[in-house]
């Protein structure tokens, strides 16, 4: 009878994870603000980064530029400034919190701008 291989990191036994990501209720909340900008004719495109410490959400303008936004969630942070933060283009902090809503907040605020327009 043959061997039974395990799966590779199948039991992480308090391990830390091979990449950070995003959980799918943090997903929903950025895709939906994503959808109301390309929407509004703002953002065409996007791109998202997964590393061993942290996860990252970068929206375009354009395909061939450097992101507008970027939204990065590092747990690490969970216990100092908090996990989330929200950067410009130049790569500037713009916010950080421990909570996705209030760090989206500078976005939905310039999302009302832009359809009040």
């Amino acid at each position: 009878m043959g061997t039974v291989t395990p799966f590779p990191n199948a039991n992480n036994s308090g391990r830390k994870p091979n990449q950070i990501g995003f959980e799918r209720a943090e997903l929903n909340r950025i895709l939906d603000l994503y959808g109301r900008m390309v929407a509004a004719g703002h953002w065409r495109d996007y791109a998202m980064n997964f590393e061993k410490d942290f996860a990252s959400f970068s929206a375009f303008r354009r395909t061939a530029e450097r992101p507008e936004y970027r939204i990065e969630k590092r747990p690490a942070l969970r216990n100092r400034q908090g996990m989330w933060a929200l950067l410009n283009e130049a790569g500037m902090v713009l916010k950080r919190g421990h909570e996705l809503a209030p760090v989206l907040a500078p976005v939905e605020r310039r999302l009302l701008k832009i359809v009040s327009d």
